[in-house]
């Protein structure tokens, strides 16, 4: 006996559409609750890393500023020691000078080399003013940075908590909705996660409630109540955009919220706890 062939998206009754796409929305909505449970930590976990690299080429930065005024600083002192050879050389010549032209020539030449020392000096001092101030800045950045480091070691290993607390039961639940996927049409998934995409609370298809829509609760007209219950056509909230299907195909009593809802409430509470722990 041949197997029956598997239905395909597009032959799935309008009522199986739904109701696939309702339980699709429970395990989309699941994970956005354990992305919740993450809250800004991601976040703060990045900006972290982010502000640490920008300290560290900071850094680095100002560490080659600093050895580059060492570079200077020495180069001057070199300058120095080769002015004062100078001036020696000179002072040693005026005693064999055969006349006031020669001595003059050499008098200048000592004064020169004077005041080259003096100038030498002084960029030495300006130089190792600027070098000790860039060093007080290297070691205040590097304070910094490793209380960032600390900061970010205890960030990471607050969302490494909840990332294992949460991994397995968001790998199974992704791989439900992947499944999920498969069976609705790509038309109306597309139309679906848009709609998921601009709503705020990520609900891309609601119950009704008390006569009203489950996502934006404005009052939905007695005609449109009894196609919603007749499961023949896509139905959407004319307000806010949302699909909408009856409680009791979204297996909902009424005043009841999904039992399907329970398990991951139980999860971030259970994580709560132990985060306060």
């Amino acid at each position: 006996m041949a197997r029956e062939a598997k239905k395909e998206p597009s032959e799935l009754t309008v009522e199986q559409k739904l109701k696939t796409l309702f339980q699709l929305q429970t395990m989309l909505s699941k994970i956005d609750e354990i992305k919740t449970l993450r809250g800004e930590l991601p976040l703060e976990v990045q900006d972290l890393e982010d502000e640490i690299e920008g300290l560290s080429t900071r850094i680095e930065k100002i560490k080659a500023e600093v050895d580059e005024l060492k570079s200077a600083i020495a180069g001057k002192r070199v300058e120095i020691e080769t002015a004062k050879a100078s001036v020696e050389k000179y002072k040693s010549q005026q005693d064999n000078v055969r006349n006031n032209r020669e001595y003059d020539f050499l008098t200048k030449e000592i004064e020169f080399q004077t005041l080259e020392i003096e100038l030498c000096e002084k960029r030495i001092k300006e130089f190792t003013a600027e070098r000790e101030e860039k060093e007080a800045e290297v070691a205040k950045n590097e304070h910094i940075l490793e209380e960032r480091q600390k900061d970010l070691e205890g960030k990471k290993g607050e969302l490494d908590e909840i990332i294992s607390e949460t991994k397995q039961e968001e790998e199974k639940l992704r791989d439900k909705a992947k499944e999920l996927e498969t069976k609705i049409e790509p038309r109306l998934l597309q139309s679906f996660k848009r709609i998921r995409k601009n709503s705020r609370n990520g609900l891309g298809i609601v119950y009704v409630q008390r006569d009203a829509c489950g996502g934006c609760f404005n009052k939905i007209p007695p005609q449109r109540q009894l196609d919603i219950r007749s499961r023949k056509k896509v139905i959407v909230c004319e307000y806010c955009g949302r699909i909408m299907i009856d409680p009791e195909l979204a297996g909902v009593q009424a005043g009841h919220k999904a039992t399907e809802e329970a398990p991951v409430t139980t999860t971030k509470r259970a994580i709560r706890r132990k985060s306060a722990e």
